[in-house]
């Protein structure tokens, strides 16, 4: 396959990563989980990338190809309370959040791509550029 994807999901277990997660942890418990989970799928003429976003307005996410990249990022911004009517606030679990990813995804047919945003799920299909043979002889002087 061409795109080789790094599921982060499993590298906690990996004891060559341990330490870089242990010292996530605490970032991790206090600032919720920043990541986005994805699947990206590769078919034989197009790729389907899909993206839960959860809490994210359509209008702020952000997506673009360059360089053979997918790129996909979102920004939520949710209105911190400091107090309720009574002045006081019982939990907060809500906070802003920016979350990015990006993949490698070589030759996209970029007037065919297809994308929609429902129930917090984004859906890219990315149709693969049909190659055209050019078998051009060229004569040798």
């Amino acid at each position: 396959m061409t795109n080789d994807v790094m599921n982060r999901n499993f590298d906690f277990f990996d004891p060559m990563n341990f330490f870089n997660e242990v010292g996530n942890l605490g970032r991790d418990m206090f600032s919720g989980d920043g990541s986005m989970k994805t699947d990206v799928v590769e078919h034989d003429k197009d790729y389907v990338v899909t993206a839960d976003m959860p809490g994210f307005k359509k209008e702020d996410i952000h997506v673009d190809y360059r360089d053979d990249t997918l790129r996909i990022s979102g920004k939520s911004e949710v209105k911190q309370a400091t107090k309720d009517d009574d002045g006081r606030v019982l939990r907060q679990e809500r906070s802003s959040q920016n979350v990015a990813r990006s993949f490698y995804l070589p030759s996209i047919d970029l007037k065919k791509v297809e994308a929609k945003y429902d129930d917090g799920v984004l859906t890219l299909t990315l149709p693969k550029q049909t190659e055209v043979e050019d078998n051009h002889h060229i004569s040798i002087d």
